[in-house]
């Protein structure tokens, strides 16, 4: 039996498939290309010395998505397929609806005719909106505030009406903060399309060369210097947290949430420090003015999953730098 991996050419995806295959599981990847290569995939089989199913299927292909089924024993599904630039999201959220909700939809009614019950779904610290004090708890009031947070806290609610709906299902909402870092091998890594939308790639590409400083959006928050706090987490650390709760589905538990996160915030600040520690020179940056909708401070409280699912993430600051520039300084292109 195998486990499907949906975006499982995409940063997250593609780290998912090695962790699973070097604990032993057998993995089908889907994806549909979008804003990913498959590449990253040749990599990784590359590194496990073995060649992994691959089909290239949008999650809203009802007819492509029923033959992946139909092809594999699957027997549980790792949901990592969607758009996730909140920025773009304000300016396209049909977009955003139609791939995220929709294609999640399609997704589970090929699932429940297959007879498959069990889900991991990506969802995003984003559902708590900007929350009123920190850390996060999972019991936190929900309510996201752009497009793309609104898409993942639909989908939860999807999955939890799902659940209480038709007993059998087995579904864990993962909740991340703010994934980064790489394989600690710097063949696989975090490659977006275009300008990224995410501080740490940004980064990276800012020490490569690709532009030429970073723009910190906001110096006067209420922080310890000024600068937006958040919750950096190694993809890696991300992704055990998935193992971790695919063995908690297996005790059949129904659906179950869980923040996936550090428990500590770093300011940007700090991040950039730690990059130029990474890098061994200062990382231009420019402080202008703050970004609408952006919070002051947002980072995890992990009890939940130390406690249900015996996962905690181990890799600090240094580390996710350290891997992240290890991955760009020897792809500085990426995958192309």
């Amino acid at each position: 039996m195998a486990i499907l991996i949906t975006g499982g050419t995409g940063y997250i995806g593609s780290h998912a498939c090695l962790e699973l295959i070097r604990a032993g599981r057998q993995v089908v990847a889907l994806d549909n290309l979008s804003n990913s290569r498959r590449a990253a995939l040749t990599r990784v089989e590359g590194m496990v010395g073995r060649s992994i199913p691959f089909h290239q299927v949008d999650i809203r292909d009802r007819a492509g998505l029923e033959g992946v089924f139909r092809a594999h024993e699957i027997d549980s599904v790792m949901h990592f397929a969607g758009l996730k630039a909140v920025g773009e999201s304000v300016g396209q959220p049909l977009r955003y609806y139609d791939n995220n909700i929709n294609g999640t939809l399609v997704l589970l009614e090929v699932m429940r005719a297959a007879g498959v019950r069990s889900m991991v779904f990506s969802s995003s610290a984003t559902v708590y909106g900007d929350p009123k004090r920190v850390p996060v708890t999972e019991d936190f009031p929900l309510a996201a505030t752009n497009p793309y947070g609104r898409s993942k806290l639909f989908i939860e609610d999807m999955l939890r009406d799902l659940v209480r709906a038709e007993p059998g299902w087995d579904i864990a909402l993962l909740r991340y903060f703010n994934p980064t870092g790489a394989d600690e091998s710097g063949l696989i890594g975090e490659d977006p399309n275009g300008i990224p939308n995410n501080l740490v790639p940004y980064v990276a590409q800012v020490a490569v060369g690709k532009h030429d400083k970073v723009a910190v959006y906001g110096g006067d928050y209420p922080t310890r210097d000024g600068t937006g706090i958040r919750d950096y987490i190694h993809v890696t650390d991300l992704v055990i947290g998935h193992l971790r709760a695919l063995e908690k589905l297996a005790s059949h538990p129904g659906l179950v949430t869980y923040n996936l996160g550090t428990g500590r915030g770093y300011s940007v600040l700090e991040m950039l420090a730690a990059f130029a520690r990474a890098v061994g020179r200062p990382i231009p940056h420019e402080i202008v003015a703050r970004r609408p909708g952006d919070a002051a401070e947002c980072w995890s409280d992990a009890t939940k999953a130390k406690t249900e699912l015996g996962w905690v993430a181990v890799r600090d600051l240094d580390v996710m730098c350290a891997d992240v520039w290890r991955w760009q300084s020897r792809n500085p292109a990426g995958f192309a």
